[in-house]
């Protein structure tokens, strides 16, 4: 079945997406952005809130579109803005879970890579077990940037995970003495779609609660206070 443009997930026009994408799971925070960072901007979608915007940021147009919880949600979304809207970059502005005993709540961390506990990648039949990575030359573009604005951050691997409530926290904290930082749910599958189809990808988080502290942010600093994230994301656009 060949896919076209408008989808049943998507409404927007050929055209209407900026070759670079910000990706927030929460529709609030693709709104945020958008009205807190953006000039000339349009709203492009909102099929089941996925709230979608272009505008310009610093000249530049940019667009920011919510991806949902999970890989599904964001592997559907990201598929459709790789193959049928000509987008080149998908920069995911979301948070994680810490588990490092060096994180504290508020902390940026670049995902390198994305370890994974999804059956996602079994579609492509691998003969063995992939290794889902960054764009480097985004990566380093960011890092590159944080430095220059004076904006910390950790570099290294997450855990990208289908569970948010898993039956034991025990299994996902296995994962911290291989020294991956924290855990989320999407990076993996971006990683994998860009890959797939020639595309870049890179995962912004910040940490918006301690796994073993129990610190956690409230629901409305997720969606509006994270804003060096969103800001490094902007800048490499």
């Amino acid at each position: 079945m060949a896919l076209t443009a408008p989808t049943h997930h998507i409404s927007a026009q050929k055209g209407d997406f900026a070759k670079t994408v910000l990706m927030p799971g929460d529709p609030l925070r693709a709104q945020f952005i958008a009205e807190n960072f953006l000039e000339n901007v349009r709203q492009i979608n909102a099929i089941r809130c996925m709230y979608a915007y272009t505008g310009d940021y610093h000249g530049k147009p940019v667009s920011v579109m919510a991806g949902g919880i999970g890989v599904p949600s964001t592997g559907a979304h990201a598929y459709e803005l790789y193959n049928l809207y000509d987008v080149e970059t998908i920069i995911r502005v979301g948070t994680a879970g810490g588990m490092a005993p060096q994180l504290n709540v508020g902390d940026i961390v670049l995902a390198m890579g994305a370890c994974y506990q999804t059956t996602w990648p079994q579609q492509y039949a691998l003969p063995g077990t992939y290794s889902a990575i960054a764009d480097y030359s985004l990566l380093r573009a960011t890092t590159d940037k944080a430095d220059e604005l004076g904006i910390s951050y950790y570099v290294g691997n997450v855990l990208s995970s289908d569970i948010f409530y898993p039956e034991e926290i025990y299994d996902t904290m296995k994962f911290l003495k291989m020294g991956v930082l924290g855990v989320e749910m999407e990076s993996a599958v971006l990683y994998m779609l860009a890959a797939r189809h020639n595309k870049r990808a890179l995962s912004i988080l910040t940490v918006s609660n301690h796994l073993v502290s129990g610190v956690e942010a409230s629901a409305e600093d997720r969606q509006t206070a994270f804003v060096d994230m969103m800001r490094l994301a902007l800048e490499v656009a």
